[in-house]
C-alpha cells in the first residue's frame, strides 16, 4: 500500500465507521447478552464458548469457533490480508486465499456485517493455548519436551497479532468480550483484571483497542456499586479510568461519562460522535 495523506474529514468518516471495543464482566453478568443491544441484521458474534443461550431468538447470525486455527480464519476473512504477514504464517496472501476459496457463503455474510462480536476473547486464548503446544516452537530443542516458556511466547504472539489484525478490518466494529476477575494479593488489596490465558496479551489488549469497558451492576438506590448487588440491580458499562469503582475502563473518545447505560449501539454511537468543543475561559 503507497503512503497518502489523510485528510482531516476522511479522518472523521473513518472514526464514524468503525472502532473497537473490549468488554468485560464477572461470569453471568449478561456480557453475552449486549449483543442484543446491536442492530442484528448487521452483527455477527463469533461464538468460542458454546455461549449462545441468552441470546435465544435474536435475529443476527452467530459463527461457532472451536479452535485457534478456525479463529484466525475467521480474522483472515474479516480483516483482509496482512502486507506484513510471514508468508507461511497466519494473513498471508496464501492464507488469505485459502479461506475465500474454503468458506465463500461464511466471507459473503461477513462482508456484510458491520459488528462482529468476539465471545469470547478469555475462550480465545484458551484455544491459542491448545493450539500453541502442540506447534514445534513450543518444545525444547535440547529434550525435545515441552517447553511451557515457549507456548506462553508463541501464545502471545499470535494472539496478539490476530487482535491487532481485526483492529485494522475496514470498516468493522469489532467488539471483544471477557470475564473479569477479582484479585486478592498478600496484604488482601483487591484488583480486577481480565482472565485470560497468558499476560502479555492481557497487558496488551488496552492498548490495542480504542474503549475498554466494564459491564458492572449498580443497586438501585443510587449508593454505587458493589460485588454482590441485591435483585433489581442495573447492569452499567464503567468507561473512564481512574473511576471510583477501581474496574478496568478506558475511553479515547473523550465522549463518555463515568457509566453508561448497557445499551452497546448507543454506546458506540456516543463514542463515535464528535467530541465536544472545551468551553472557552
Amino acid at each position: 500500500m503507497a503512503l497518502r495523506i489523510v485528510t482531516a474529514d476522511e479522518r472523521l468518516a473513518s472514526a464514524h465507521a468503525k472502532t473497537t471495543v473490549a468488554i468485560f464482566g464477572p461470569s453471568g453478568a449478561g456480557k453475552t447478552s449486549l449483543a442484543r443491544t446491536l442492530p442484528p441484521d448487521e452483527t455477527v458474534v463469533i461464538d468460542l464458548e458454546a455461549g449462545m443461550k441468552s441470546l435465544q431468538g435474536w435475529g443476527g447470525i452467530s459463527v461457532p469457533v472451536r479452535t485457534f486455527g478456525e479463529a484466525a480464519d475467521i480474522a483472515c476473512l474479516v480483516g483482509g490480508l496482512s502486507p506484513t504477514a510471514d508468508p507461511a504464517g497466519f494473513f498471508s496472501p496464501a492464507h488469505h486465499e485459502h479461506v475465500l476459496a474454503s468458506y465463500p457463503d461464511l466471507a459473503e455474510a461477513l462482508g456484510a456485517r458491520r459488528f462482529v462480536f468476539v465471545d469470547s476473547i478469555t475462550d480465545l486464548t484458551r484455544q491459542a493455548m491448545a493450539w500453541a503446544k502442540l506447534r514445534p516452537e513450543a518444545f525444547s530443542d535440547r529434550t525435545g519436551k515441552l517447553d511451557t516458556r515457549g507456548a506462553y511466547g508463541l501464545l502471545a504472539r499470535e494472539v496478539i497479532g490476530l487482535l491487532k489484525h481485526l483492529q485494522h478490518a475496514p470498516g468493522k466494529t469489532v467488539i471483544f468480550v471477557g470475564i473479569l476477575e477479582r484479585v486478592l494479593d498478600d496484604f488482601g488489596r483487591e484488583t480486577f483484571q481480565p482472565q485470560m490465558e497468558g499476560g502479555k496479551a492481557a497487558r496488551e489488549l488496552p492498548g490495542i483497542v480504542d474503549e475498554v469497558l466494564t459491564l458492572s451492576l449498580f443497586d438501585p438506590d443510587g449508593e454505587g456499586w458493589r460485588h454482590n448487588p441485591q435483585s433489581g440491580a442495573e447492569r452499567r458499562l464503567v468507561c473512564r479510568s481512574g473511576n471510583p469503582f477501581g474496574l478496568p475502563a478506558k475511553d479515547r473518545s473523550g465522549n463518555l461519562e463515568v457509566t453508561e447505560p448497557a445499551d452497546l449501539a448507543a454506546v458506540i454511537a456516543k463514542a463515535n460522535g464528535p467530541r465536544p468543543t472545551p468551553p472557552t475561559t
